[in-house]
């Protein structure tokens, strides 16, 4: 049964009975975010999933269940894009803001309810957004229920993913024997970050190891040597051959992802009235980026490859369960180590190679040069100002092209003394291999 038709007859009384419940429960009004309405739900849905402590991985998942049933609840009523889910019959006259308040809110309801201050969150916002627009009632509730179906959808689609509970969790792997290259514990020695989500059906992808990347080089290497003295010389905390811009651009790229980029998609959309534009931007970037970096965390537990924090200095590891203290040299007589090296930034917890940083950023190159229809990008990026406050997004850098954006990031992981550039590198070829194949296979106009 089309899902609009299982639910309409069941609409306005009991939304009648939320707004009167929402009054009582929530605060009397909440301020919605600035732009249209898709806009300011895509804001109100970053909001949540960032405060909910998801790692941004796990985050992009959760923004992609949003977007995905926003956007269908869009193009249900607008038309003239391929929907992701089940397509959606939209009676005449449906409210398409409506339907977008009401997908959003229910997708974001449904995967928060543990969460009571998102919730009563949620819930004011929902009170507020169908405040100014008179109840939703005007259309006999059409808007509502196409929203309603979209998310009722989206949450069928996506139920048994792979997605494990609650946010954050870690997961088991499989190891590999403890030796030369084999990735360990860092500093300060948190679980492994969330293993399961490189294993999450994917979004448009096929398979999770769809593109996986070739092995990281051989510890002989030249290229290994190479890459080990670089990110000793330029990411080390303290004596380090960086220079004051590469320092600040190496914090710029500690920012959240999940902001950064969801801004940067709210700033194209601007103030326009174009609610399909706006839901096909958010879900590009969400989809997308949700792709890319669980292929990434799938190839980051596939090859265990070890961080520069534990092999610049071996005494930097612990007791962990996955070798011996200290932990081990890479045995080429080209590479001298160094006790108490240090990185920039503190080393997440998950594997080294490849980046997900390179790979999101490369996939959101690929995103608004395709969405845009030019490489003449000209993006304004938000990032981490260091004299600011933590999690701000003060710093603002200008990119021309997709490759000044892929290039910066590739630089900027190395300074921070978290990746090899060539763990960099391959991210950046990962990310853009994966929004290439995303985007012929989705979000595509109706022929």
């Amino acid at each position: 049964m089309n899902p609009l038709t299982q639910f309409k007859k069941i609409l306005i009384l009991p939304l009648l009975i939320a707004l009167a419940l929402v009054a009582l429960a929530s605060p009397a009004s909440a301020t919605l975010p600035p732009g249209n309405t898709v806009a300011q739900w895509n804001k109100i849905a970053e909001d949540t999933v960032v405060g909910s402590g998801a790692f941004q991985p796990e985050g992009f998942i959760y923004m992609a269940y949003a977007s995905a049933a926003v956007y269908d609840a869009v193009v249900a009523i607008e038309g003239g894009f391929e929907p992701y889910g089940p397509p959606i019959t939209a009676p005449p006259g449906a409210s398409v803001d409506c339907a977008t308040v009401e997908a959003a809110y229910r997708t974001l309801r449904y995967y928060f309810s543990a969460f009571p201050v998102l919730v009563a969150n949620l819930d004011a916002y929902y009170a507020e957004a169908l405040s100014n627009l008179g109840g939703c009632t005007a259309d006999g509730g059409a808007g509502t229920g196409v929203g309603l179906a979209a998310a009722t959808n989206i949450i069928a689609l996506r139920t048994g993913d792979g997605r494990m509970t609650p946010i954050a969790v870690t997961s088991s792997f499989p190891t590999l024997p403890p030796g030369p290259g084999v990735w360990r514990l860092t500093p300060p020695f948190a679980l492994p970050q969330t293993p399961w989500v490189g294993d999450v059906r994917r979004f448009v992808l096929q398979s999770v190891d769809q593109f996986l990347p070739d092995p990281p080089p051989s510890l002989q290497s030249n290229e290994w040597v190479g890459a080990f003295n670089e990110v000793k010389a330029y990411g080390a905390l303290t004596g380090s051959s960086r220079t004051d811009e590469q320092t600040a651009i190496a914090k710029f790229w500690s920012a959240n992802v999940i902001r950064q980029y969801n801004l940067v998609g709210r700033d194209l959309a601007g103030a326009s009235p174009d609610l399909l534009e706006t839901a096909r931007l958010a879900a590009m970037v969400n989809l997308v980026g949700a792709d890319a970096l669980m292929s990434t965390m799938h190839a980051k537990y596939h090859y265990l490859f070890w961080r520069p924090v534990t092999v610049i200095d071996p005494t930097a590891v612990t007791i962990d369960g996955f070798g011996p203290v200290p932990g081990f040299d890479d045995g080429n007589p080209a590479t001298v180590e160094q006790t108490g090296w240090l990185p920039l930034l503190t080393t997440p917890n998950h594997p080294e190679y490849p980046s997900n940083h390179g790979s999101v950023t490369s996939a959101m190159a690929e995103v608004f040069s395709t969405f845009l229809g030019t490489n003449q990008i000209d993006l304004d990026v938000h990032g981490f100002d260091p004299a600011g406050l933590p999690g701000n997004l003060d710093a603002v850098h200008h990119f021309d092209m997709p490759k000044d954006l892929r290039g910066e990031v590739i630089d900027a992981r190395v300074w921070a003394g978290l990746h090899y550039r060539f763990s960099a590198v391959a991210g950046v070829v990962l990310g853009r291999q994966v929004a290439k194949y995303d985007l012929r296979h989705a979000f595509q106009p109706v022929r």
